[in-house]
């Protein structure tokens, strides 16, 4: 049987940073599996480890699609390898994915990952995009990356604030997976803050989403000048982030802490 472990990211304590399922298959499982498990999961991600040689077969489902990167749950199997022993201490992980090959290294008491940067260019944002974000004003900058945009707000009070219509989200942008708005940081230790919002892939508020910093880690580092960063991204769990850029790759740092583990009987 299926062995499952929920480990919750990008946090040091149970109960904050962001859930994830880790599964670990004896075999390959068709799609529709895969689909039905993530949703009886019902969290922001379910990963699916299949053991290939010297590496791991890597896929990520929300509840309602499959995506095609995802930082926390890469982080989450990273810490569940380690954790059960499949991969000795100080040992690397290496997954293939539909990005390609990504890392993630023990680095004392957190786990860094290597993913591929991908810097936002600015565009006009969809009609009624800000909007439906319920923001208090207009937004300093809007870029997009990948299929995801980005919005740069005046202050981390405005970040805060958002109200976004999680259903009109999903009519102005139906070709975009989700959208990232963020700030210069107010609060002590934090370069930047962020939040990050999927309706369309099932997930309304992501409470920390290591691919939306594959984008905002440039950004910022651009905008402040700063390489490492410190990120915080203040959704109700929240979670904080160590972001660097090295030239077309984004090394993401954080903790990670299993809170239930057992099999899976289907």
């Amino acid at each position: 049987m299926p062995q499952m472990l929920i480990v919750d990211a990008f946090t040091a304590e149970p109960f904050a940073g962001n859930p994830a399922a880790v599964c670990f298959l004896d075999s390959p499982r068709p799609d529709d599996w895969l689909a039905r498990v993530a949703r009886e999961m019902n969290l922001s991600e379910t990963a699916f480890l299949l053991s290939e040689g010297d590496h791991w077969r890597l896929r990520w489902f929300t509840p309602a699609v499959e995506v095609a990167l995802c930082g926390h749950a890469t982080l989450a199997s990273a810490h569940a390898l380690w954790q059960t022993g499949r991969l000795e201490p100080g040992q690397s992980a290496e997954f293939e994915t539909k990005s390609g090959r990504l890392r993630a290294l023990p680095q004392g008491e957190e786990i860094e990952l290597d993913f591929p940067s991908t810097p936002p260019t600015a565009t006009e944002p969809p009609k009624g995009l800000v909007d439906a974000l319920g923001l208090e004003a207009p937004p300093v900058w809007v870029g997009r990356y990948r299929e995801d945009y980005l919005l740069e707000l005046a202050s981390e009070v405005e970040v805060l604030r958002a109200r976004p219509d999680f259903h009109a989200l999903t009519t102005t942008a139906p070709t975009t997976r989700g959208v990232a708005i963020t700030a210069r940081a107010e609060r002590h230790g934090a370069d930047f803050v962020s939040r990050f919002f999927a309706p369309g892939a099932g997930v309304n508020e992501d409470p920390v989403t290591g691919s939306a910093h594959c984008a905002l880690a440039p950004y910022w580092a651009d905008r402040l000048g700063k390489n490492p960063l410190s990120a915080f991204q203040a959704s109700a769990r929240g979670g904080w982030l160590k972001v660097r850029v090295g030239g077309e790759r984004v090394y993401l740092a954080g903790r990670a802490v299993t809170v239930v583990s057992g099999e899976l009987h289907a």
